[in-house]
């Protein structure tokens, strides 16, 4: 079945880089699109950045310039590359695939 495993998460300083990883495993993880959602305390979760199949790559306007995100086929894992964090980043880190379920997700906290 379809298995999503983020880390990476911690507390990080203003202005610092964390990168997050999701591993995924149990589909053909080449052929489909991957994206990572964030979701801060009482507010909905959002789309923060999508790669394609083909590696072409789309990010929320609050993110744009700061965050990377990357697949690597060979290893089944998407990447958040987040530099320059902002308090207003921090929340549950999500990776998804086409397919169900969501995976446990990590905590990005940004805080002085």
């Amino acid at each position: 079945q379809v298995q999503l495993v983020e880390s990476g998460g911690g507390l990080v300083q203003p202005g610092g880089s964390l990168r997050l990883s999701c591993a995924a495993s149990g589909f053909t993880f080449s052929r489909y699109t991957m994206s990572w959602y964030r979701q801060a305390p009482g507010k909905p979760r959002e789309l923060v950045a999508s790669i394609s199949s083909s590696g072409s790559t789309t990010y929320v306007d609050s993110v744009k310039g700061r965050f990377t995100i990357s697949r690597d086929n060979g290893k089944s894992t998407v990447y958040l590359q987040m530099n320059i964090l902002k308090p207003e980043d921090t929340g549950v880190y999500y990776c998804k695939s086409a397919f169900p379920p969501w995976g446990q997700g990590t905590q990005v906290t940004v805080s002085s």
